[in-house]
């Protein structure tokens, strides 16, 4: 909890000490109060005492109430301020982290809890500090003042007002040994409600087609009534606080008038007045030492969750990154080449190879295609060139230059990628085409030109708003070859030294792939174009193709060329294509 703390800036930390001042002026204020209504006591039963002296320590005990009041309210504002300003600062450095994780990282997390987290927890440690802020400062404050000035009055008094507080400590210690490690399973099961509500809401239409919504609504509510069961168990058991805080109370307040009235029976006359006043004072007192462990109390109530909260923050912000930047930005001489140096690649803690000894180069205005069956490896190798993944063993060079040694920003810049998924964003037609930053400010013109080469411009033509037509985030209002021709467009906007198509041709027609394939290479002769394919067709005219088979790479060469030496193209080609075709092509 301390830890997580530590995203507070230095204002923030300014504002918690002003806090902690105003709190003890706060505290010193409302004991100062039981004072004056002991001499206002002792004033009413001495005779002969002057009503103005009554009057004047009754007007100190409402200025000590009025400057308590706005002591409180100033605090309650910084509070806020300090809560409000913890989750933004954290929910930043949250995003951040994530954004800089590896896939594999991301993966071991899920999607569904880094939501939690980043939401949720967050949420969870803002409520404490607003809330508990004040309480966590006041409480001791208050208990030991409070202490001090009842320590001498009677032995008799301060054995009850002890007793009652170890039965209040040991109730809250059982309570939490109980709760507390509910707590843990509670943001485990937001997790997964988070991912079935998502996984509901990304697949609406295969549920649909599937007759699945009853199996769907078992299932969450199989997760649902977890999380309920869960909650009402621990509300159940903090329920028991507040029965028993209120019998202590009370039980407390009686006993010290109790032993009171036997002290001021037994006592001698002069001093009657005395004991009387004390036991004003002490009941007064007492019950600001009571009312200091009910405020721990409450913070109990939260801190448990909150503490578990801090914990699965922690554990995101404290991950370490897989994959470091380099520190090269500079401009290099050659443009577009790419050279794989016998790379091998496997996901961390895997013992087998995904991919083993890949070489092959690509120059500059080459298109290289990759080939290969289903689990072979092909979106993998391309997913290293951007690094997605780093190679396990060897290089891979773009330019010259090791990916490694290039500054995140400056590799991307040079590579225009194409997801196997379409990713379309909430927005226009305009902002999808010219999303990100590729270092240049992008034209309209720019942004049309390259609907127009991703063959996107006829369909957008025929939209109500054309360019500016709206986009639902995913693109769920546009069919799937809508969606990776703006994908593409997305890429080719960029204008790249780099293209990789990551499988992103299926959903189009054979006669859309063939134009936009020949628009795409006349307008980026000098870019060197990846193309990850499981149809032969789109392949086909490449100036190179890789064929990879259970990682390895088992052909390198053109079409012809490996229908003659590489068995595994060849069975990949006849499956595909008749004996005419291939001869003719």
């Amino acid at each position: 909890m301390i830890k997580v703390l530590r995203n507070l800036d230095k204002k923030s930390y300014f504002l918690i000490v002003l806090c902690f001042l105003l709190v003890a002026l706060q505290v010193y204020l409302e004991l100062k109060m039981p004072d004056y209504m002991s001499k206002i006591t002792v004033l009413v039963q001495t005779e002969g005492s002057k009503m103005s002296s009554i009057l004047k320590n009754g007007l100190w005990m409402m200025l000590c109430a009025f400057g308590s009041l706005i002591a409180t309210i100033i605090v309650i504002f910084l509070t806020a301020n300090i809560s409000a300003n913890f989750s933004l600062l954290t929910r930043k450095k949250l995003f951040d982290k994530v954004i800089d994780l590896d896939f594999h990282s991301v993966k071991e997390f899920s999607t569904s809890s880094l939501i939690t987290r980043t939401t949720n927890d967050i949420t969870q440690i803002e409520m404490v500090i607003a809330m508990g802020l004040m309480l966590i400062i006041k409480a001791p404050i208050t208990a030991i003042w409070a202490i001090t000035k009842i320590i001498n009055k009677s032995w008799q008094w301060s054995m009850v007002t002890a007793i009652c507080v170890i039965i209040l400590l040991t109730t809250i210690s059982i309570i939490m040994f109980i709760v507390v490690p509910r707590f843990k399973i509670i943001q485990k099961l937001t997790d997964k409600i988070n991912g079935v509500t998502r996984e509901n809401l990304t697949g609406i239409r295969v549920i649909r087609a599937f007759n699945a919504e009853k199996y769907q609504i078992e299932k969450f509510s199989e997760v649902n009534n977890q999380l309920t069961d869960t909650l009402l168990f621990n509300q159940k058991k903090f329920a028991v606080l507040s029965p028993i805080m209120y019998l202590v109370m009370y039980f407390l307040t009686l006993s010290i008038y109790y032993i009171g009235a036997n002290l001021i029976d037994i006592a001698v006359f002069s001093e009657k007045i005395t004991i009387f006043g004390d036991m004003v004072v002490f009941s007064a007192y007492a019950m600001q030492i009571i009312i200091s462990f009910i405020m721990l109390a409450m913070i109990f109530m939260f801190l448990p969750r909150a503490g578990v909260s801090a914990k699965r923050i922690n554990e995101v912000l404290d991950t370490p990154l897989e994959i470091i930047e380099g520190e090269f930005d500079d401009k290099t001489t050659e443009k577009g080449s790419i050279e794989f140096q016998n790379v091998s690649f496997k996901y961390p803690d895997a013992e087998e190879y995904i991919l083993e000894n890949i070489s092959f180069t690509a120059s500059s205005g080459e298109t290289v295609a990759i080939i290969g069956s289903t689990g072979s490896g092909k979106s993998t190798l391309i997913n290293l060139i951007p690094r997605f993944y780093d190679a396990t063993d060897g290089k891979i060079l773009i330019d010259g230059i090791n990916v490694k040694d290039y500054k995140s920003k400056a590799l991307y810049n040079k590579i225009g990628y194409v997801s196997q998924k379409a990713v379309l964003f909430s927005g226009s037609v305009l902002y999808n085409t010219g999303f990100g930053d590729s270092g240049r400010r992008k034209k309209k013109e720019e942004l049309i030109d390259a609907l127009d080469v991703a063959e996107a411009s006829e369909f957008v033509e025929n939209m109500d708003e054309k360019y500016d037509s709206f986009i639902s985030q995913g693109g769920t209002n546009i069919s799937g070859g809508q969606k990776q021709r703006l994908s593409i467009a997305r890429a080719i906007a960029k204008n790249p030294e780099i293209y990789i198509f990551d499988d992103s041709f299926s959903a189009l027609d054979y006669k859309t792939d063939a134009l936009l394939r020949k628009k795409l290479k006349s307008h980026s002769k000098n870019s060197t174009i990846i193309i990850v394919a499981q149809r032969i067709g789109t392949i086909i005219n490449a100036d190179k193709i890789i064929v990879l088979d259970k990682g390895k790479c088992v052909g390198v060469g053109k079409h012809k060329e490996l229908l003659k030496k590489c068995p595994v193209y060849k069975q990949i080609a006849e499956s595909q294509l008749s004996k005419e075709e291939l001869e003719n092509a």
